[in-house]
């Protein structure tokens, strides 16, 4: 068995020691543009350059590196249909995915990032509390990753909404599905937080007429993809006070350039796309499972339909 691997920083090395602990039968080569290799079984890849897609036709297989795959849909009529394109499930994602929003939730709602402005000018005051049966949290994206950031935030007793392009059942949170659905999210949610995949559908879903529609005062946390976002849209509402505050992990342009405006508003946290981190043992440990059920001819979760773009 050979499995090519691709990754734009070229650190293939560590992946390959790892796929020779799980799979001590396979062969693994690193893919570089003007070399083509030997014929190969699978690919396992991370955003990988058109030149190489041209090259997988006859690969049983493509595994990606992460739980996204807006990078490889860009380029997938390159791709035969016939060659399965299969995403991470959780891999180690979903607990710190869910570390990150409670703890974004739990900083808005006992008022912390208030507090730190206050600390900075050594101010000592009490804040009035928020009203826990008004502040509801809305996750954007119901699939894997938003269902255990959801269980997460279950023992604090916020009001607990669910939006997502079919409709869910989920224990003790309300479900609301499709575009007729979104408004009814909106305005329940004192917190949105987009998890959703970046799809046609999905891009720019915060914007200015939907940013509207979140109560006053309200939070926005992204940790889905930049492009989800109307930038200058969260901007303005956060300059008039609709939007009270941003958590914000991805961004349009990464590195978040150094001139741009959100480095400049206070009441905008950014960090440099940590939500969540790939963690390659785990990955890897997954992948070979997957190779494993398609070598005995079995299902194989985690496949991507190329209709919905996830």
């Amino acid at each position: 068995m050979r499995i090519l691997l691709y990754r734009p920083d070229g650190n293939t090395a560590p992946w390959a020691d790892d796929f020779a602990r799980q799979l001590p039968q396979a062969t693994c080569v690193a893919w570089r543009e003007g070399e083509k290799p030997a014929p190969c079984d699978y690919a396992v890849v991370w955003a990988p350059p058109e030149a190489m897609l041209r090259e997988l036709a006859e690969v049983k297989a493509i595994f990606l590196m992460g739980a996204g795959v807006d990078a490889i849909m860009r380029h997938v009529d390159l791709i035969p249909r016939h060659v399965p394109l299969v995403r991470l499930g959780d891999a180690g994602m979903g607990v710190q995915m869910a570390e990150y929003v409670v703890h974004a939730v739990l900083r808005y709602f006992r008022r912390f990032d208030l507090y730190d402005d206050q600390a900075a000018v050594g101010e000592w005051r009490a804040l009035a509390p928020h009203d826990r049966a008004g502040f509801g949290v809305g996750i954007m994206g119901a699939g894997v990753l938003g269902q255990r950031v959801l269980d997460c935030l279950k023992p604090f007793g916020f009001p607990l909404h669910a939006w997502s392009r079919n409709g869910k059942k989920i224990d003790g949170v309300t479900c609301h599905a499709g575009m007729v659905g979104l408004d009814g999210f909106l305005r329940q949610s004192r917190v949105v937080v987009c998890m959703l995949p970046l799809t046609e559908e999905t891009s720019n879903i915060l914007n200015r007429t939907n940013l509207a529609k979140m109560p006053a005062g309200s939070y926005v946390i992204n940790v889905a993809r930049g492009s989800h976002l109307a930038e200058p849209d969260l901007l303005a509402f956060i300059k008039s006070g609709h939007i009270a505050g941003a958590t914000l992990d991805v961004f349009r342009n990464e590195p978040l350039p150094a001139q741009h405006p959100f480095w400049q508003e206070p009441r905008i946290t950014i960090t440099p796309h940590i939500a969540a981190l790939t963690l390659r043992d785990e990955s890897v440990r997954q992948i070979a499972g997957k190779i494993g059920l398609l070598e005995e001819g079995r299902p194989c979760p985690d496949i991507v339909n190329r209709e919905l773009g996830y």
